[in-house]
């Protein structure tokens, strides 16, 4: 038997409950490393957005969402300034 294990055994902590759990785990992330499989998400991208269930009721993807935002930020006040300049009106 190793030492540590009978040591684990005396602390009564960390005796498995009937569901074979412990009260209480100590994990070493000191020795932890990236997932190298995970997909890593691209910068710049939103993963997921929830929306509301009357909101989602009118759209039923995701290109009509981002079809509605876009149109929106193209005539945002400070977008439409940038893009063309005001014209001044006749006094």
């Amino acid at each position: 038997m190793r030492p540590n294990a009978t040591i684990m055994k005396k602390n009564h902590a960390a005796e498995p409950t009937p569901d074979g759990m412990r009260s209480h785990y100590d994990f070493d992330y000191s020795k932890s490393r990236p997932n190298r499989f995970a997909a890593r998400p691209k910068l710049g991208r939103v993963r997921s957005i929830v929306l509301e269930p009357d909101v989602a009721e009118v759209f039923h993807s995701s290109d009509q969402v981002n079809e509605l935002l876009r149109s929106i930020i193209t005539n945002l006040p400070s977008r439409r300034a940038e893009k063309k300049p005001l014209k001044k009106r006749a006094s």
